[in-house]
């Protein structure tokens, strides 16, 4: 069965307009004949939401019980019966009910798509699990309900709606997002023109960048190799050199004036030469656009040109910055210029800005790498000079009337070999060897214009004279030749450096590391194949580009085998030979990339594991205790009055049965502590936020302590807080009980204060008190301090209280109190806090 197409309407703000759209969209498609459904739609009180309803078919919803209140989830499994063409799903970071079928609502909708059935949902820009850090940053707002970004982003649509700043506030104002006693509030903290203005502007970009990955795609499945400037992408091409954090910082600049600008430094190692590259001026620079956002590339051509060009155009950038050539004027004698040849060779649609610096014009100092192999121009001189040079040499002496002698003229010829040989290496010599020689022969030994050499004298310096010039050709070669060599390594030695130094620190995952392979030697697609036996077939184990290998790794264009279950396969083009030394370093650190995620794998299993383990072994220690001594103290109880040898008075009878109440609520309180930290731990915790008086909790929560145990002040001046009134009572049961039984010979203080826009609930005891270094670890799971007697629990009562806390947006922390003890400071948030007013509106969109 096919998979399910998801269509997702992107909201900047809540209010935007997200469910209206997708109920529309709902109304065109029944109009067009597709069997659509409402899966859940929730349109909280606004009557243009409500009336957009009408004439939709929903799924019936299922009801769930949380905390004696009833909620309504969508029901999965009615969906799935119905199994309608498309499904419409409101809210798609919703945290559900406990006792859900999923815990998240993007899970429900994932086994719709399984099922074959298309789903249009909502989210807001606010819910993206990568953007929380923002979100908080900008709204002082964290929030709760997230859904992760990899869901959205493998949605086959995403449309975003928008709405301006200013036309948000007034549709709030007039009603149309919240109920009229929350308008001003919420206009006055979250929906501030700057909290709006700031998510708007994450909305955007983030489709953007969603807009941008389509775009590649294409373009690589239909092979487009024309820029399209749908978006400022600079390139700069970076030397080593001093003057690159000027060009990288002038690139930033430019990139700044577009919205979505983006910076993408490279470095061409050319493997036909060095460079005067300094490993630790390109480290600097590369740290430097990586803080200025960009991203540092390091790649292998012979025609730095040709290869800046490639990258630019694979990339779809849409400018070249360049910085002005540090030759000196006479060394232009060799070529234009990396910057003119970019420049002539870019065409209409790429533009380079050549970029002035301190080091222009001043050379490129020593050492200066030539270049390893001789290059065309440099051979074509080199036959220029070999053939040319002595015909032309030939007609010079011949026509000028001057005897130098034959020793002079030797030593000519001899010098047009030499130019020969520095210029195109040993065949150009060679061939002005001989055809020096033979010119020697024919027009300048005695019997002229003959073949024969009439002295013996003359044809041993013949013979020198090609002795000598294949030698120094010779020698010209071998350097030649070993510079190559040299250039080659030391370009591989820099790519390797840098490729073991982000392995080995962890910085590069195995896509990066497949990417930057496909950067190095320019291949279109690579992924590294694994198979568990020589008969076993072949699996993925990380792959990018279009048309990655998926078989067999012969059927690539390379392939590389790492040991004898695992090879690196790329599609593209042939390789030489002389790559594959670097490929297959490449391949190696790609098996040690993924040995070191499945070792990382195992090792986070390993703490899960050692974690249960803790937990159970505890919980097994508690339920041995903890749990029987109440069990033993009922169980004597109910055999005593059972027993019908003993004649129980009315008062022993009351005793007895007032023991077994007691041991009944132990256990009771025991257990509601075990299932509490199973919540906790399992984020199953969904907090109903409210505006509450604490004057209306703290009492009430107080039950279970002695009357002459606990002081109150709660002044009734305290404004109202957020939270979830059954959950808070739990947390300051727990804290409370905990300080008297730490603290049985004083009464414990519980008080409240403002402090900002939070309320804190402090309960101070003045009892043995804790260390510092011990103030964190009481509040994990099984935890006691000092000599507490096991009877009285089984460790879990701080640890609920702050997990508890945390789910409503609180904090709990231990301070000392003055003088001796122990304070319990639980911080929340007060109703018209910003957090506050979030909290309270996700909870009622959920």
């Amino acid at each position: 069965m096919a998979r399910g197409k998801l269509r997702i309407y992107l909201g900047a703000a809540p209010g935007v307009g997200k469910t209206y759209a997708m109920l529309s969209e709902a109304h065109r498609r029944i109009e067009r004949g597709t069997d659509c459904v409402v899966a859940f739609v929730e349109h909280h009180d606004r009557p243009r939401t409500e009336v957009m309803r009408h004439g939709l078919e929903e799924t019936p919803r299922r009801e769930l019980t949380h905390r004696d209140a009833v909620f309504t989830e969508m029901d999965v499994d009615a969906v799935l019966a119905r199994h309608p063409q498309v499904a419409l799903v409101d809210e798609l970071a919703h945290t559900n009910i406990p006792g859900s079928r999923n815990a998240k609502r993007w899970q429900d909708v994932e086994e719709l798509l399984a099922a074959g059935i298309d789903v249009v949902s909502t989210v807001n820009i606010q819910h993206l699990e990568s953007l929380g850090d923002v979100v908080e940053s900008i709204t002082g707002v964290r929030q709760r309900e997230t859904v992760p970004d990899e869901v959205v982003r493998r949605a086959d649509q995403i449309e975003l709606v928008d709405m301006s700043p200013e036309a948000l506030r007034r549709r709030m104002a007039h009603g149309n997002i919240y109920q009229s006693d929350k308008v001003d509030a919420a206009l006055s903290n979250y929906f501030r023109p700057g909290n709006l203005t700031a998510l708007r502007e994450l909305a955007l970009l983030w489709v953007a960048d969603r807009v941008d990955e389509y775009l590649k795609q294409y373009r690589s499945e239909h092979r487009v190799s024309k820029i399209w400037g749908s978006r400022e992408r600079i390139v700069v091409g970076l030397t080593g050199g001093p003057e690159g954090r000027t060009l990288i910082r002038r690139a930033a600049r430019l990139a700044e004036k577009g919205a979505g600008g983006e910076v993408l430094a490279v470095y061409v190692t050319r493997s036909d030469g060095l460079t005067s590259a300094s490993p630790k001026e390109l480290a600097v620079q590369r740290t430097l656009v990586e803080d200025l956002g960009g991203t540092f590339h390091h790649v292998v051509g012979d025609d730095i040109p040709a290869a800046l060009l490639a990258f630019a155009r694979g990339a779809n950038a849409t400018q070249i910055v360049l910085g002005v050539s540090r030759r000196k004027s006479w060394q232009y004698v060799f070529g234009p210029g990396v910057g003119a040849t970019v420049a002539r060779e870019s065409g209409p649609d790429l533009d380079v800005h050549l970029i002035t610096h301190d080091e222009a014009g001043k050379g490129r100092g020593l050492p200066i790498a030539r270049g390893a192999r001789l290059g065309r121009s440099r051979i074509l001189w080199g036959w220029f000079a070999g053939v040319c040079g002595p015909l032309f040499l030939t007609l010079l002496l011949t026509h000028v009337d001057a005897d130098l002698g034959l020793t002079n003229d030797m030593l000519l010829f001899l010098t047009l070999t030499v130019a020969a040989a520095l210029l195109g290496g040993l065949l150009p010599a060679l061939a002005s060897a001989a055809f020096g020689s033979t010119l020697l022969n024919w027009y300048f030994t005695p019997p002229v214009h003959r073949i024969t050499i009439a002295d013996p004298k003359n044809i041993l310096a013949l013979a020198i004279f090609v002795a000598v010039a294949v030698s120094v050709a010779s020698v010209v070669d071998l350097a030649a030749r070993r510079t190559h060599q040299a250039a080659r390594l030391r370009a591989e030695s820099e790519i390797l450096s840098f490729l073991a130094g982000n392995v080995l620190r962890g910085e590069t995952s195995l896509e990066e590391l497949l990417e930057r392979v496909c950067e190095t030697f320019a291949m279109r697609s690579a992924a590294l194949l694994e198979r568990e036996s020589d008969s076993a077939p072949w699996t993925v184990a990380g792959r990018v580009g279009p048309d990655a290998p998926t078989g067999r790794p012969e059927n690539a264009d390379v392939d590389v085998p790492v040991g004898g279950h695992m090879a690196l396969a790329l599609c593209g083009r042939v390789l030489p030979a002389e790559d594959r030394r670097v490929l297959a370093a490449f391949a190696a650190q790609a098996a040690v990339v993924v040995d070191r995620r499945r070792l990382q794998e195992e090792a986070d299993r390993g703490k899960v594991l050692a974690e249960a383990n803790r937990m159970r072994t505890a919980l097994l220690a508690a339920v041995s205790h903890d749990l029987r001594t109440p069990l033993a103290g009922i169980k004597a109880a109910v055999t005593s009055l059972r027993s019908k040898d003993v004649a129980w008075s009315e008062q022993d009878q009351a005793e007895l049965l007032a023991g077994i109440e007691e041991g009944c609520d132990r256990l009771d309180h025991l257990i509601g502590n075990l299932l509490d930290m199973s919540r906790v731990q399992t984020s199953t915790v969904a907090p109903l936020i409210r505006d509450i008086d604490l004057d209306e909790v703290v009492p009430m929560s107080l039950a279970g302590v002695p009357e002459d145990g606990v002081e109150l002040d709660i002044p009734e001046t305290l404004p109202m807080v957020c939270v979830d009134k059954g959950l808070l009572e739990r947390v300051v049961a727990n804290v409370v009980e905990n300080a008297v039984k730490y603290a049985p010979e004083e009464p414990v203080l519980v008080s409240a204060s403002v402090l900002g826009d939070r309320v804190e609930i402090r309960v101070v005891d003045r009892g043995p008190g804790v260390p510092d270094e011990a103030k964190d670890r009481i509040f994990e799971p099984f935890q006691r301090y000092g000599d507490a007697p096991r009877g009285n629990g089984v460790g879990l009562g701080l640890a609920v209280a702050r997990g508890f806390t945390e789910a409503m947006g609180g904090t709990v922390r231990a301070e000392d109190t003055p003088g001796g003890g122990l304070t319990m400071v639980l911080s929340l948030s007060t109703a018209d806090s910003p957090r506050a007013v979030s909290s309270l509106s996700a909870t009622t969109t959920s």
